[in-house]
């Protein structure tokens, strides 16, 4: 009884010191699709209550990429469970303006496509804010958008996503607490991450009609839903630091009943996360341990040799030293790991002892295969190391998962079409039926004729461009045309910037390469900030063929190497492998980078960032070089990292190294996190 209640008195403190730091309820899943489905679920208990009580649920609902599972699994339960929404009332958070709702970027066809169209609710029921006012008429518009929530009672259960500018709805830094229904100016962060659903950044609209903060506020339920880690800085702010109106999500800490969902890439800078030593008792681990000194050489700006049990103790980690004897060896073990994740040889070292290398010496010459999402991926993430496994010998392959073929500009696609037309012209040739096609799709793309068949076409000249700026990089790298392949994966083929789920050919179009190669070396992006999502969808592909090719011989030496690309890198703890890069190399993976013209200057998906993806590259690997410097670590020009995901059924692991693979891609730090 007494250990009972030790440990009651133990959990009961760990929570009041998380809710000390996180001043909202926060639930942290390993996948965004296990939080959807958590919240739809209570969303649906919800309408099914009301309709034992023959009441309305009245229902806030949120556009955008974090609600869309949500809405994905409400649909399945009313095809699957019966779940009716007859008796649901529904209003939205905001729509732009203006805004025609049968536009793409239109959040009536948003809720229509992801929601309304699949079940069974009464279109008198659903009010989403109209972008085709007069401006004269938005005002009292918005009045009665307010009467006609109260009407129904008010909101039962409000569904919110959170911009990278702290903003709920479209309530932008400065909001007040008391806002209601109006129209409001989009701040500029907003308008560039919105950039990736509208053809020109001159079509985006400059304002939108919103929910207020107060309208959110009184809601009776609320849920916060935030997927990714691009969303993780702001989400950290929004749960920990004080309420501020340059923060409108941060006013929801003061709401009686708010919940927060995450998953592990939109938690990783919460303080629990981030330095869970900081909040209570930590199971130690190797992971954790080197996570706490490589955080505490950056707080006290130490390399790690220089650190002292003073450092320690005055930074909330004596327990470590108590735990793990003194500051000095701690400092020494925690040196010789990290020492031993640079190589030169990603590949491995042929005739060294690799016991403490992050590669097998054997097969001395092994085949690679590098999964690239989009087809600059593989330069502008691993570029170095790409070239140095080709001059070492080994026998590469590079794959390019998607056609990227909505990512290239209106000018690029023309440029190439006139080049055909005057080539026909110079030639004299009988070309007449590809002449009227290339012409059609000139015409096609000089209008901006986004809905027609033609636009197909089109499609198929961009991406045609950008397979061609795929094959010059890895040609730059070393490849012949044989070892390039292209995949162009179903799931991607929508031409828009949502895809499809990912279906059974998208898998068994992996399946089929793997099984074709038999790698020794697998490469894929690891780097879930991708705004886009296109990257987590490869990834899990590439995960799903791996499950599938488990029982096959070769499989069993496979290993998983995960590198990060323009989006993120791999924290110093988390990295495996790190690979130095010469500043011969620099400048050869820029020219390799530069083989991608219509990527250059100014992409159409730039992202939150404006510099170009070679200087985005090449300061993200100098970053990592100096990084390992300020460590007290050898210094170099530049650095590529990767973290090797470990499947438990894999048997060729090192025993020093050897690990299981948790849910998740960050998987060492996951399990450490789960500990603390």
């Amino acid at each position: 009884m007494k250990t009972e209640n030790s440990s009651s008195l133990m959990r009961n403190f760990l929570k009041y010191q998380l809710r000390s730091v996180e001043k909202m309820p926060t639930t942290v899943w390993p996948k965004a699709t296990d939080g959807s489905v958590h919240v739809a679920k209570s969303i649906a208990l919800a309408i099914r209550q009301r309709q034992q009580e023959n009441k309305h649920i009245v229902l806030g609902l949120a556009t955008g990429s974090s609600p869309i599972q949500v809405y994905r699994e409400l649909v399945r339960m009313h095809k699957e469970e019966d779940l009716s929404f007859k008796n649901v009332i529904t209003f939205n958070l905001d729509e732009y303006y203006p805004m025609p709702p049968n536009a793409r970027q239109s959040y009536v066809r948003f809720m229509n496509e992801h929601l309304f169209d699949h079940i069974d609710i009464q279109k008198k029921n659903i009010h989403i804010p109209d972008g085709t006012l007069e401006m004269d008429d938005v005002e009292s518009y918005c009045e009665e958008y307010e009467r006609k929530i109260k009407y129904f009672g008010g909101i039962d259960i409000q569904l919110l996503g959170i911009g990278r500018t702290g903003h709920i709805g479209f309530n932008e830094p400065g909001s007040w607490e008391t806002s209601v229904t109006r129209m409001v100016r989009l701040d500029a962060l907003t308008r560039r991450d919105a950039a990736k659903d509208f053809d020109r950044e001159e079509d985006i609209p400059y304002r939108a009609i919103t929910m207020g903060i107060q309208t959110i506020m009184e809601a009776r339920k609320i849920f916060l839903l935030g997927w990714g880690q691009h969303k993780a800085a702001i989400l950290q702010k929004a749960v920990e630091e004080e309420i501020t109106p340059n923060i409108p999500s941060t006013f929801l800490q003061k709401h009686k009943d708010v919940s927060v969902h995450l998953d592990y890439g939109a938690a990783e800078l919460l303080t629990r996360f981030e330095a869970p030593w900081l909040i209570g008792i930590c199971n130690w681990d190797e992971d954790l341990i080197c996570k706490a000194v490589t955080w505490l050489s950056r707080k006290v700006q130490k390399p790690i040799l220089k650190l002292t049990t003073e450092d320690y103790a005055e930074n909330g980690l004596s327990d470590l030293t108590i735990e793990h004897a003194s500051a000095y060896n701690i400092n020494i073990r925690i040196f010789n790991r990290l020492q031993h994740t640079i190589s030169g040889w990603p590949g491995g070292k042929p005739n060294a002892d690799d016991t403490t290398r992050p590669e097998r010496k054997t097969p001395s010459k092994k085949r690679v295969i590098i999964f690239s999402p989009h087809p600059d991926d593989d330069v502008i993430s691993m570029g170095g190391t790409f070239q140095r496994l080709v001059e070492q010998g080994h026998e590469v392959h590079v794959a390019y998962q998607t056609s990227g073929n909505i990512a290239v500009h209106d000018h690029h696609a023309r440029h190439f079409l006139e080049f055909c037309i005057e080539l026909m012209d110079a030639e004299k040739g009988d070309y007449k039926e590809l002449d009227t096609r290339v012409r059609q799709m000139l015409k096609q793309v000089i209008t901006k004729d986004t809905n027609s068949v033609a636009a197909q076409e089109t499609r198929l000249v961009k991406g045609l461009v950008r397979r061609g700026e795929a094959r010059a990089g890895a040609r730059l790298c070393g490849l012949e045309d044989e070892q390039i392949h292209f995949l162009d994966m179903p799931f991607y083929e929508t031409g828009r910037t949502r895809k499809k789920p990912l279906g059974e050919k998208d898998i068994q179009i992996i399946v089929d390469l793997m099984e074709k190669i038999k790698p020794h070396q697998v490469y894929a992006a690891g780097d879930l900030a991708d705004p886009h999502g296109t990257h987590a969808t490869c990834l899990d592909a590439i995960f799903q063929a791996y499950d599938r090719v488990k029982s096959k011989d070769w499989a069993q030496d496979a290993w998983l190497w995960l590198y990060r690309g323009a989006w993120h890198e791999w924290p110093v703890h988390e990295i495996e492998m790190a690979v130095p890069i010469s500043p011969v190399e620099l400048l050869k993976k820029r020219d390799a980078i530069f083989m991608h013209q219509s990527q250059k200057d100014r992409p159409p998906f730039p992202g939150n960032d404006s510099r170009e993806f070679w200087q985005r590259a090449e300061d993200r690997n100098k970053h990592l070089a100096n990084q390992y410097r300020a460590l007290g670590l050898a210094e170099y020009e530049a650095m590529e990292a990767f973290s090797r995901w470990k499947f438990d059924w894999q048997t060729g692991e090192k025993p020093a190294k050897a690990k299981k693979a948790a849910p998740e891609p960050n998987s060492k730090e996951k399990k450490a996190k789960a500990k603390a």
